[in-house]
């Protein structure tokens, strides 16, 4: 696995931004809120979806950044709102991406969402040195709206002077730069925002991460010119504020929310000075462990840029002094739990062994730790907001904070904030924190406003097959997620692009590469049956239990059910193009005791009587060499005399 994180005072995460509602006053639950949202009652948010993808470290440019505090001149009441989720997890790839759709008519990309960017961009079809990724490069050609963004003083200029340039350094050494264009932007069918005319990047280079990634290109809502935020915002068609929610350990997932959204009872806020760097940063105070403060000067928070909450960084990075503190106090409460190797020899992680699979029962076994802001507020983060799943030993985990060199920054990176919803209020100059389920905020909001699906991708197919992820049977989830319901079995239909008769051969390879992708045994992967649709092919697939359990664990069958659902399955090209087309979870099987371990049974019965049968056999054998046909005796043994019968 790509280690999602660099070792330097990097900003490598994206979060999992899940779309975030306003939630209710009063009780805290979240329908009043969703309900405001799909009402349109909350004008001025737009939400996008974001999708994750394979490890990479800081993105931070050394380009200069405007961040003056940005106000709109009034909101419309008109405002649309536009819903973007977010895909994937945080340990299996390191960022998360969104979907956004450049041109006329629109071309798509699976881009990076990155609070520390500036500048959003992709591939360009002219580019020599980019990767290969995600999605086809962008056409400027085939867009009849697309405008090269010609020089002028407030950008750098090519050699013509003819259109503007932009280039980017990051921190772990990639870089990317290009030409700048204006194109309009559009965010999904899910969103109700119209598509907006907006600066972008159009690669022609790109190295290290960038180049290898599979995603196509980055998202920046930093603080900037360039930035999607600030021009967004300069229209008047969105406020000043965005909101992330990332999905929990194992699950992953998420949404975002670009404009305004109203704030849930018992949101929490942080002061964030705009004018003391060009990141999003906060004033912590302290950080308890086990309701005790580390013995720390809260000066030592404030050094550098201070402490930065980032998107584009996977884990949190400390100080030397406080990290020491903060390694020390954890260590410190976990005598029941042996320290191993990390997963990565590469690496110098700090991990344990013997807490168990259950996420939801790590708190037994891990401290709870606490963040104090400047204004006496504190956020509470359980064990999945500093700890990561050990890869290679089960039921064991690895600290997911780490010393930040000599750097006197603090990083707070996607990790802290799992299961949290974040407002980034730029208007109002503060950083909201509030503790949620992001992957079922998600799911009840898409569930309420059910969005038109999008076009089928097969024209002249009976099937009905969306470019947006399969539905969920959004009750089973919340129960699966809050332990009320037990998964023995999930099913789900494959439709592929290739004909039946080609697909026969190579059935077992199909359902090996499915395996593999869902992280699951083969012999868990179970082909049911098939129909021919003439345009290809539709499968319908099992996925049981590993052994002889009957159900699997809450965390085994979320993680497979958002592989599914945010379509990670990766396939060769000789499988073709393929969608999911349906889903769905069934609870273990009633059978008698009888019916469940027939099998066991039978093989049991089949041995005992193949070991009856050679234990008579060795008998009979041995008797028979003993006696033979007849007793042998010698020529002059005494015979006994025996009486003639009559004839």
């Amino acid at each position: 696995m790509a280690r999602a994180r660099d070792r330097v005072a990097a900003l490598s995460f994206i979060p999992c931004l899940v779309f975030l509602a306003s939630l209710a006053a009063g009780d805290g639950s979240p329908e009043p809120f969703l309900q405001t949202l799909a009402g349109g009652g909350m004008p001025s948010a737009m939400v996008l979806p974001l999708v994750l993808s394979y490890a990479n470290s800081s993105r931070r440019s050394n380009v200069g950044r405007r961040f003056g505090r940005r106000q709109l001149q009034r909101e419309d009441p008109s405002t649309a709102t536009a819903r973007m989720r977010l895909y994937d997890d945080l340990l299996t790839n390191g960022y998360y991406t969104t979907r956004l759709y450049i041109g006329t008519p629109p071309q798509k990309f699976a881009l990076i969402v990155d609070s520390g960017s500036t500048v959003t961009y992709v591939p360009c079809s002219s580019c020599e040195q980019c990767g290969n990724h995600q999605d086809p490069r962008f056409q400027p050609d085939m867009s009849s709206t697309y405008d090269p963004l010609k020089c002028n003083v407030d950008c750098i200029c090519d050699k013509e002077n003819m259109q503007c340039l932009y280039e980017r350094q990051y921190a772990e050494m990639s870089s990317s730069s290009g030409l700048l264009g204006v194109d309009f932007i559009s965010f999904g069918k899910e969103s109700a925002l119209k598509p907006q005319r907006a600066t972008f990047g159009c690669e022609t280079s790109e190295s290290g991460d960038l180049f290898n990634q599979h995603a196509d290109g980055i998202m920046g809502l930093g603080r900037g010119q360039l930035s999607i935020m600030d021009q967004l915002v300069d229209k008047g068609v969105i406020s000043d504020s965005f909101s992330l929610c990332y999905g929990g350990m194992d699950i992953g997932g998420g949404a975002m929310v670009l404009g305004g959204i109203s704030s849930p009872h018992g949101m929490i806020y942080a002061h964030s000075n705009p004018g003391r760097s060009p990141y999003y940063n906060i004033d912590l105070k302290e950080i308890h462990v086990a309701g005790k403060p580390l013995r720390l000067n809260s000066k030592i928070f404030n050094g550098n840029h201070g402490t930065v909450l980032d998107s584009g960084t996977t884990y949190t990075y400390l100080p030397e002094e406080a990290f020491r503190a903060f390694r020390d106090a954890i260590m410190s409460k976990l005598h029941s739990l042996k320290q191993i190797r990390g997963p990565d020899p590469n690496y110098k992680d700090i991990c344990f062994s013997g807490a168990g699979s259950d996420v939801s029962e790590l708190s037994k076994t891990f401290p709870e730790v606490e963040m104090v802001f400047g204004n006496g507020q504190k956020l509470s983060l359980s064990p999945e907001n500093y700890l990561f799943r050990h890869s290679k030993v089960r039921g064991a985990y690895c600290l997911g904070v780490f010393q930040n060199g000599k750097d006197p920054t603090t990083l707070l990176g996607g990790i802290v904030v799992r299961n949290t919803l974040v407002t980034y209020d730029r208007q109002n100059e503060r950083i909201g924190f509030w503790k949620t389920n992001c992957s079922v905020l998600w799911e009840r909001l898409h569930n309420n406003e059910a969005p038109a699906p999008a076009p089928s991708v097969f024209s002249g197919s009976n099937l009905s097959i969306e470019e947006s992820p399969a539905p969920s049977p959004i009750g089973l989830v919340d129960s699966v997620l809050a332990g009320q319901f037990r998964v023995g079995v999930i099913t789900f239909d494959m439709f592929l692009n290739i004909s039946y008769v080609d697909l026969v051969p190579h059935i077992k390879e199909l359902a090996e590469l499915i395996a593999n992708e869902l992280e699951v045994a083969s012999d868990q992967v179970h082909f049911m049956n098939n129909t021919d649709n003439g345009n290809g092919t539709l499968i319908r697939w099992a996925i049981f239990p590993e052994g002889s359990s009957s159900s699997f664990s809450n965390s085994t069958a979320m993680g497979i059910i958002s592989r599914l659902t945010e379509h990670r399955v990766r396939l060769p090209e000789n499988f073709g193009s393929y969608k999911l087309v349906e889903w769905n979870l069934e609870p273990p099987s009633r059978r008698s005791w009888w019916k469940q371990h027939l099998v066991a049974v039978a093989i049991g019965v089949s041995v005992l009587l193949l070991l009856s049968f050679s234990t008579f056999l060795v008998w009979y054998m041995r008797r028979w060499r003993i006696k033979g046909p007849g007793a042998y005796r010698t020529v002059d043994d005494a015979v006994p005399e025996q009486e003639l019968q009559p004839m």
